[in-house]
């Protein structure tokens, strides 16, 4: 089986003044504004790259994260994560080093050592994981429990 997806993105003008905008197959994002500002900057007027890549990590741990804990008997009410995307300026340039995934499970009927566990597996087993940490100085989780 082989999924295929798209997205696009237009940048117009240079680096520091221009503006871009990006949009997605499904037309969730649709010409959706990014620039220089939103990324490097205080404007929350727009998105940027690494906004978007830690939203994929944080959809894509969710959801792998609820497919083992249902295929372990123990189907989550919820599965809520947020992902921090640290990026860093190296000597060869800017650089996404960390991931930190902070992620909070409404589970019943599981111990938390199992929670820990099965947290663990999605975070390396991830699509979005296997394709980023390579990359990554750190990739980090912090699982929490709820019943």
């Amino acid at each position: 089986m082989q999924i295929d997806r798209s997205a696009e993105a237009v940048w117009r003008g240079d680096l520091k003044s221009g503006q871009g905008s990006t949009s997605t197959q499904s037309n969730v994002l649709k010409n959706t504004p990014y620039s220089f500002k939103t990324r490097f900057g205080d404007d929350l007027q727009g998105t940027n790259p690494e906004e978007l890549i830690a939203a994929a990590h944080a959809s894509c741990f969710s959801m792998a994260f609820s497919k083992m804990l249902s295929d372990a008997g123990h189907p989550p009410r919820e599965v809520r994560t947020q992902a921090r995307l640290t990026m860093t300026k190296t000597d060869a340039g800017f650089k996404i080093a960390r991931i930190h995934l902070e992620t909070v499970g409404q589970v019943e009927g599981i111990d938390d050592a199992a929670f820990q566990e099965t947290a663990k597996k999605a975070k390396e087993g991830c699509p979005v994981s296997q394709l980023l940490k390579p990359g990554l100085e750190e990739l980090t989780m912090k699982a929490t429990l709820q019943k």
